[in-house]
């Protein structure tokens, strides 16, 4: 019914609009009372659970940054069955985003196109809304917390832009993410380099404290580049590593390539991203201990594609590009799907 609704009605609507629509609704669940009661269609099995980060996830299946943005949301995307949710992109000081339109659909490929631009309220005010979320009595998913450079901050004063985030948002998340490889922040790439990285993460590490530190990164770095970062992680000491970002790369789309060109710049998410994610995480896993966390996102879709990011090595896998394509249960079909893999197993 969804994918009848996303055709007639939904792909119709400008891409940033439908999201916002369908946030509202999702923000509103708990709000009305009908939270729970969603919770019982979409509950995650108790066989799903994972021990991580010192927490526990209720499923190994969560939401990625980028979706919810300010933390809005947290209860009612953990009502529809996700084991976590990341929050963010946050930044220190409150940007309203690149330029509109940012957020394009490429509908033969289940893909999207965005620059937005860590568009959000500031660390502050995102602080205040996620504290009235972890001290509530209410049930919650795991929460992340992703910290980005503010637009307005130079690279070279990138740190304490960081760290003013950190101070404001690690006492409120269960993991802190920082965030060096979103393609619509100027210079921000830059910073996974060894030189600038190296600094960065060991001072937000000292800010955190006891949370769990780890670092995003892109899917475009160079194999020796993924392998350097991950070693420099281990040193650190941070809890673990979240691959990947979007791509801007833009090799082997099946979309007309004048509707590609139109779009413009920005960062390529969905299911062709799939591949140089999965490749990703297995040099990553090769890489570092077994007990160091490994987040895999980027172009997964089923029960079959988180399954098989779990088989690889990954310790959690995140999603959010599908969710606009397979619509509000997107959760539950993922949860109920890996149990349905695994019965056979348990079974013999």
């Amino acid at each position: 019914m969804y994918r009848t609704l996303f055709s007639l009605v939904l792909s119709k609507l400008d891409p940033e609009r439908a999201h916002h629509l369908a946030f509202l609704v999702i923000r509103a669940l708990p709000a009305v009372g009908l939270g729970g009661l969603v919770r019982r269609f979409t509950a995650p099995d108790p066989s799903l659970a994972v021990e991580a980060l010192g927490l526990r996830f209720d499923s190994p299946f969560g939401v990625a940054a980028g979706f919810d943005k300010d933390g809005e949301a947290v209860l009612g995307l953990g009502d529809l069955g996700f084991g976590h949710v990341e929050v963010g992109t946050i930044t220190a000081i409150a940007q309203p985003g690149n330029e509109k339109p940012r957020l394009f659909r490429l509908i033969p490929d289940r893909a999207v196109i965005n620059r937005m631009g860590f568009n959000n309220r500031g660390a502050g005010v995102a602080a205040n809304r996620l504290l009235r979320v972890v001290r509530g009595r209410r049930r919650r998913p795991v929460l992340g917390v992703n910290i980005g450079k503010s637009r307005v901050v130079a690279v070279e004063d990138a740190t304490a832009d960081y760290l003013t985030s950190a101070r404001a948002l690690a006492p409120v998340a269960d993991y802190l993410v920082v965030n060096v490889s979103s393609p619509n922040t100027p210079g921000l790439r830059g910073l996974q380099e060894l030189e600038l990285l190296a600094p960065l993460l060991r001072a937000v590490k000292e800010v955190a404290g006891e949370k769990p530190l780890l670092v995003k990164i892109a899917p475009d770095l160079t194999d020796e580049q993924v392998e350097r970062i991950a070693g420099l992680v281990v040193e650190l000491g941070l809890a673990g590593i979240i691959a990947t970002n979007t791509t801007i790369a833009r090799d082997g789309l099946s979309t007309d390539p004048a509707v590609v060109e139109a779009a413009g710049a920005g960062g390529l998410s969905g299911a062709p991203l799939a591949e140089r994610s999965l490749a990703v995480l297995r040099l990553i896993r090769a890489s570092v201990p077994a007990e160091l966390c490994v987040i895999s996102v980027g172009g997964v879709e089923t029960a079959e594609d988180v399954q098989e990011r779990l088989d690889a090595g990954a310790t959690l896998v995140q999603g959010y590009t599908a969710f606009l394509y397979r619509g509000p249960l997107w959760a539950r079909q993922i949860n109920r799907g890996l149990l349905r893999l695994r019965r056979p197993l348990v079974e013999a």
